[in-house]
Formats: structure tokens, C-alpha cells, sequence
């Protein structure tokens, strides 16, 4: 059919135009940032009332239309752009350690905007990195060939300098996505196994510095060391994660009903809005009603690995691989410290924790994944 044709047929334009979206991923993300808005309400509607479910709700829908507007923008347009997206994040993590940041429970991790607003500069830089890594790496791809010596060094200055400013925050969690992201991406692309073997050797090494150095705040130690022993620091962070504990385990199976948690509405969990949102699923909408919202989670992520899939290129591939791997650390590592199963380091969880510079930039990666599918769809 003409091009002629089609816009003679408004409905069929229509249809066509909205084809070239994955409506999956953009249906379970939108999903996911509802269920967040009303966790997030139930959590500080004693003391806030709507004010974070209408920023939430409005944070989300900045960044669905960010989504679409990156979408429509083309994966070519995207792959231009990478290497300025990775270098403005970098100048964004260097300002966060000027005067120009905040520092918040130890971590100067935020730089303060217009109407009580922050940037997050480590969220940017995991977009930075998923991008960089898959400009320089397609390249070897797009010829069939595995990354040379060359490459694996460059890959390697692109993970260590992010990793290493997000370090002197210090943020640990961010730290991990950021390597996590780095290495699956650099496995898919066809690294040699040798180089894996160094970067574990190197992984190890730099979580026994972090762990045996002044790098973290005492703050953030405290989390760590009340993981193996919350008696250790009952008044702080010991009392947070005993708190999440028996608010998870009070839900049951059915929960104990929406804004009726007998902990979430008492004000008993610290940062239950972001760090331990997931405790209020757990509390009141019980093990069906978590589980749902992990299944929903999951969905995204497994859509995004069918989107990486199914691109044309290996640029769209490594960036949806670099997303999913991001998504899925993060979901894991803030689950986990919920449930008591790895030490707390106050990662968000996607679309869901109230925050708005995770919630723009999840959304910013599902446009950068949504245009890979777009790429995909003849026409």
C-alpha cells in the first residue's frame, strides 16, 4: 500500500503508528507506577495526604511521554546521541560531589532542583552506560566479530569511571547495578571468558575495599552489618529491617487490607515510601498481593529481553540486554533487602518506589528499548 494510500485512511495510520510501540511494555510499566502511586499513598497519606500520590502520578506520566517522544526519535538518532548521553552523566556525577550536592544518610548522592525536587546523577548514569557500552560494542557485532583486546579495555574504562565516582558518594547499590549492567552486556556481546574471569577477580576485590576501608559512612555500614545481625544497631538501622520484617510477615496470605496496615499506617517503617515500599505490599496486600506485583515486574523485564530479541541490530540488542539487566539487579537486590535476604543499600524499585529521578529514567529506558522494537516493525 502507498504512502498515499495510508494517509487517505486515518484509522489505518493510526493502527500503523501504534504498532511500531511494544503496547506490552508500555501497559505493565504504566501498570507497575499505578500500583507504586497507591503503595506510596497508603504510606504517607497520615501525614501527606496526596501530595506524593499526586507527584508520583505526575512524575510517572512526565516520563511515559518521555518514553514515547525517545521512541519516535528513532534508534539511529539514539545511537548518535550516546556518547553525549554518557558524558553528561559523568559531568553530572562529578557536580553531585561539588558544593552543588546534597548529602543524605551519609551518601551525597542528590543535587537539589526547582520546587523540592532532586536529581539522582547515578540513576543517569546507568542510561549513560547502557548506551556507550552498545555504540562501542555493536560495532565488532555488526562485522561478526567478538570483542578484540581493544574493545575490552575501552568497555572497561566505560564501566570504572561511573562505578568509580558513584563509589565516592558513596552509593554501594548503584556501584553494583552499574558493574552488573557492565559485564552482562560485555557477556552478551561475545566477550572471551578470560576477561570474565578478571572482572569477577576485580568485582571481589573492590567489595572487600568497600568493606574494609572509611569508603562507606558509618551510616551505611550499619545497614550492611544489621543484615547479619540487626541487634547489632536496635535503635537504627537494626529497627528498620526488624520493622520491614514483621510488617511483611503480618500480611499473611491475603494481607491486611489497603491503607489498613497496621505498621504502614502507624509510621513504624522509615523510608517506607521508597527504600521499603514493597514492605507495604507486603503488609497489606499479603503474599497473593506482592506476588502479583513481582509477576508484574518480572513481566517487564522478561518483555524487555523479548524486545532485545527481536531487534534488527546488535545495538538494539545490547541496550535492551544493559535495561533488563538494570531492571532485574534493582528489583532483586530491593526485594531482598525487604525481605531480609541481602543487606540493605536503598536501591528504588522500578516505576514503583517514590523517587523522581528513578521513575523518569525507568521509563527514559523503556523508550530506548521501545525503539529498538520500532526499529523491528517493517515499515
Amino acid at each position: 500500500m502507498s504512502r498515499a494510500a495510508v494517509e487517505d485512511r486515518p484509522g489505518l495510520s493510526r493502527l500503523s503508528r501504534l504498532t511500531r510501540h511494544d503496547l506490552g511494555l508500555y501497559v505493565a510499566a504504566g501498570g507497575a507506577s499505578v500500583v507504586g502511586a497507591l503503595l506510596v499513598w497508603s504510606a504517607t497519606s497520615r501525614t501527606d495526604g496526596t501530595a506524593y500520590l499526586v507527584r508520583h502520578l505526575l512524575t510517572a506520566a512526565v516520563g511515559l511521554a518521555t518514553a514515547l517522544l525517545v521512541s519516535r526519535l528513532g534508534q539511529h538518532r539514539v545511537r548518535l546521541a550516546a556518547p553525549w548521553a554518557y558524558a553528561g552523566s559523568l559531568l553530572a556525577l562529578l557536580a553531585v560531589l561539588t558544593p552543588v550536592g546534597r548529602t543524605v544518610n551519609g551518601s551525597r548522592s542528590w543535587i537539589p532542583l526547582v520546587g523540592g525536587f532532586t536529581l539522582q546523577p547515578a540513576e543517569l548514569a546507568k542510561v549513560g552506560l547502557c548506551l556507550a557500552l552498545a555504540a562501542l560494542l555493536a560495532g565488532q557485532a555488526e562485522r561478526g566479530l567478538a570483542p578484540g583486546t581493544r574493545e575490552v579495555f575501552l568497555a572497561g574504562g566505560l564501566v570504572a569511571l561511573p562505578t568509580g565516582l558513584v563509589l565516592l558518594q558513596p552509593d554501594l547499590g548503584s556501584a553494583a547495578v552499574v558493574v552488573a549492567l557492565g559485564v552482562v552486556v560485555v557477556t552478551v556481546a561475545g566477550v572471551p571468558r578470560r576477561w570474565l574471569v578478571g572482572a569477577a577477580v576485580l568485582g571481589v576485590a573492590l567489595v572487600v575495599v568497600a568493606l574494609t576501608t572509611p569508603l562507606l559512612s558509618d551510616y551505611q555500614r550499619d545497614r550492611l552489618t544489621s543484615f547479619a545481625d540487626p541487634s547489632s544497631d536496635p535503635q537504627g538501622a537494626g529497627y528498620q529491617t526488624r520493622q520491614v520484617r514483621l510488617a511483611i510477615g503480618a500480611g499473611g496470605m491475603w494481607g491486611q487490607g489497603f491503607m489498613a496496615g497496621e505498621r504502614t499506617q502507624g509510621g513504624y517503617v522509615p523510608f517506607q515510601l521508597n527504600d521499603f515500599v514493597f514492605s507495604v505490599a507486603g503488609e497489606e496486600l499479603g503474599f497473593v498481593g506482592a506476588s502479583g506485583l513481582l509477576v508484574l515486574l518480572g513481566f517487564v523485564v522478561v518483555r524487555v529481553l523479548v524486545v532485545a530479541a527481536r531487534a534488527r541490530d546488535p545495538f538494539g540488542r545490547l541496550v535492551g540486554v544493559g535495561v533488563a539487566t538494570w531492571f532485574a539487579v534493582q528489583i532483586l537486590q530491593n526485594v531482598g533487602m525487604n525481605l531480609g535476604l541481602v543487606p540493605v543499600t536503598g536501591l528504588p524499585l522500578p516505576f514503583v518506589s517514590y523517587g523522581g529521578s528513578s521513575m523518569l529514567v525507568a521509563w527514559l529506558a523503556i523508550g530506548l528499548v521501545d525503539a529498538a522494537h520500532a526499529r523491528a516493525v517493517p515499515g
